[in-house]
């Protein structure tokens, strides 16, 4: 029961994501059963430090990525925290465990001009699929807005020049964007209204019922592999491009943080270090000396 209702806490009282909660409970679920073989009874008071150890080695080796061992100490973490709160504990004994640091990865992003083909390649057309799949890239790509924020637009949501997102822990925010995907909106809505009908979701299928987001994931896919310019295709590559051209081209930090609903400046901040690789790359390829020896 203790797990449970750690798991409806973080859910409606913190508002943490569907995907957290989720894995939270599969992780808690997984230390449950190591430590008790599969029995139904689980004493979270009498567990060690050591146990925990015990269990993120086991983790750890049967070839889990150290990212993943990170995660399941922090989900292991949080729930003895909340046992602390509750008085049901004296000590948490996962705030002694630490594991290897996790190398930070650089996000992956398309490059400007492979953008440009991604957008010019596509042919206009009447055909209600295909102008809804090429508004879902352009939006994805003009405001930055999640996978998961894209799929539960509802069309109130839509205006003429700005998106109400529904994003992370249950916030909303307001994303502005430009004419040209002003104008791609009003012909979707035009077609989609003469082929579909009314709908209270904006983006939906031909029988009226909301995309979802295996379809996001597959259309990007294969728009972003044809293209080509980076080393993973999903909605979040268009999303991190989003961030890293606007702060290419003067946006303040925290005017981009806003934007992508971020918690704090830090996660945001991850940006700054590819565009301080793009400046590095032009520099070694432009400047006459750049490559020289001592130069």
């Amino acid at each position: 029961m203790l797990v449970e209702s750690f798991i409806k806490y973080i859910r409606y009282e913190l508002n943490y994501s569907a995907c957290t909660v989720l894995s939270y409970n599969n992780d808690l679920k997984q230390f449950k059963e190591f430590l008790t073989g599969g029995a139904s009874e689980f004493d979270a008071q009498s567990v060690t430090t050591n146990d925990v150890r015990a269990w993120l080695a086991n983790v750890a080796s049967s070839g889990c990525s150290m990212r993943t061992v990170k995660r399941k100490l922090q989900a292991v973490r949080a729930f003895y925290k909340y046992l602390l709160r509750k008085n049901v504990i004296e000590a948490n004994p996962a705030m002694e465990v630490e594991t290897a640091k996790v190398p930070k990865r650089l996000p992956d992003c398309v490059k400007m001009e492979n953008v440009e083909r991604l957008f010019d390649k596509v042919e206009r057309s009447d055909d209600f699929e295909e102008v809804r799949d090429r508004l879902i890239m352009l939006m994805l790509f003009t405001t930055g807005i999640r996978r998961g924020e894209l799929v539960g637009l509802r069309d109130r949501d839509v205006s003429a020049n700005e998106l109400k997102v529904h994003g992370k822990r249950n916030k909303d925010r307001i994303v502005p964007f430009g004419p040209e995907l002003s104008e791609e909106i009003a012909n979707y809505r035009a077609i989609r209204a003469a082929q579909v009908g009314e709908t209270e979701m904006f983006f939906v299928r031909s029988n009226g019922e909301a995309v979802y987001p295996t379809l996001v994931y597959r259309l990007v896919y294969k728009e972003l592999s044809e293209v080509g310019g980076c080393s993973r295709y999903s909605p979040h590559v268009l999303r991190h491009t989003f961030a890293s051209a606007m702060l290419n081209n003067g946006a303040q930090l925290n005017s981009v943080k806003e934007l992508l609903g971020h918690e704090s400046l830090a996660a945001t901040q991850v940006y700054t270090h590819i565009t301080h690789r793009e400046l590095k790359s032009n520099y070694e390829h432009a400047h006459p000396r750049a490559l020289k020896k001592g130069g």
